[in-house]
């Protein structure tokens, strides 16, 4: 299940209102002919205020059916995901059905992780890598033309929306697609995603993904992992110019919102990894010389709701936290996951995700603390706080003998 929304909407009306009657009605239907009648309606009220740019009313009905009808909230993101990133687009005698689609990249590096503008070459390679490796014939694909941070990428549904529409029309009309003049900052990790986003064109009715020409007996994964190591075949030299000094592992392309939360997903175990490599070498001292103090945090306007657990490391002989790794929540079954046993005073006992990624990289001395954190930054630089393991949330400070930035590769 997805997460809740972060804001706190107290009054429901009108559109807001019917969207959040329908998602109910939808997750409430007997019968496929009565649940395709829901869905249509919500479907175009939806469309609706997509098209009318109405962020706020489509997060006011997911707060609702959140707090209210949880049964719906996986019906209305759903809706609300999959509308906001397909459309249809008449050109000519031709009706192209339209998919937001995005390639991650997993990336991991001492320096900086590049984002930005991509040359036109590249753009271009890309595109016939993208076409040959994972789509069917006839099918086109508009590369945009933007190596994408996830603080760079569209914030809301709405924006998505037009992105997908936008781009769709500069194809058609043979317009080149423009990167946009100013990127918001990204904030640098060791561990990092990067999004290639692309709207594919494909006529209506006809296949998308060569993955859908499987002949029986349908072994659909088999097929999208050839798919996979042909896109890693053909578009690892692009990648590699794009991304300088990184080691990276590519992602399946796939649809926007879920593209996007796999990348989130399976970044985590990387960053953790990442780091505690970086702290070795760059200190020169064994992972055992390290300890982890592990705490969750979410919003102090929902009590007991943890959205991300924030990994603080320190010189085991020391209490200051030196370096910080954030693993967001995305599912709720996640905390549990992440942090199975966390309540024993047994370290061993602790199986989870964290506990285990840790020790695998050599750390041993792991504290999990059981208190719910506010989710803290610095005021001045607007880096996220760490809980020490006193329960105090400190900002994370290398030792002042440490080389200086950049000295050190990753890989």
């Amino acid at each position: 299940m997805r997460r809740a929304p972060k804001k706190k909407i107290q009054k429901l009306a009108g559109d807001a209102l019917r969207i959040a009657n329908l998602a109910s009605a939808v997750s409430q239907a007997g019968s496929r002919l009565e649940d395709q009648d829901w869905q249509n309606l919500l479907d175009e009220l939806i469309a609706k205020n997509l098209e009318a740019r109405h962020q706020s009313i489509l997060d006011a009905a997911a707060e609702h059916v959140f707090t209210n009808q949880p049964e719906a909230y996986e019906v209305l993101i759903e809706a609300i995901e999959s509308i906001a990133t397909s459309g249809h687009q008449e050109a000519g005698d031709t009706d192209y059905e339209l998919l937001l689609v995005a390639a991650p990249i997993l990336a991991w590096s001492r320096f900086d992780i590049a984002s930005g503008p991509i040359p036109a070459p590249i753009v271009k390679s890309l595109s016939l890598s993208w076409r040959e490796s994972l789509l069917c014939k006839g099918v086109q694909v508009s590369l945009l033309p933007t190596l994408y941070s996830i603080d760079q990428l569209p914030q809301d549904h709405c924006a998505v929306n037009e992105l997908l529409h936008h781009t769709a029309q500069n194809f058609l009309r043979n317009k080149n697609n423009s990167s946009p003049k100013e990127l918001p900052k990204t904030v640098p990790f060791l561990a990092d995603s990067r999004y290639l986003l692309g709207v594919i064109l494909a006529p209506t009715n006809a296949p998308v993904f060569q993955w859908q020409l499987t002949a029986p007996p349908f072994d659909i994964a088999k097929a999208k992992e050839a798919a996979l190591l042909l896109w890693k075949q053909r578009a690892h030299a692009d990648v590699g110019h794009l991304l300088p000094g990184c080691g990276f592992e590519f992602l399946l392309p796939e649809a926007y919102y879920s593209a996007c939360r796999e990348a989130d997903i399976l970044i985590r175990p990387i960053s953790i990894r990442a780091t505690v490599f970086y702290l070795t070498q760059t200190l020169n001292i064994e992972a055992s010389e390290l300890s982890a103090v592990v705490a969750r945090f979410g919003p102090e306007l929902n009590p007991g709701q943890v959205d991300e657990i924030r990994i603080g490391f320190t010189l085991k002989k020391a209490s200051d936290i030196i370096y910080g790794v954030i693993w967001p929540l995305y599912q709720q079954e996640d905390e549990v996951n992440a942090l199975v046993g966390a309540n024993s005073a047994n370290v061993e006992q602790r199986a989870g995700e964290i506990p285990t990624l840790l020790k695998e990289s050599g750390i041993q001395q792991i504290l999990v603390l059981e208190d719910i954190f506010g989710l803290e930054f610095c005021d001045d630089c607007q880096a996220p706080l760490y809980a020490d393991a006193e329960g105090d949330l400190v900002h994370p400070e290398m030792p002042e003998d440490a080389p200086p930035e950049g000295s050190v590769h990753l890989h």
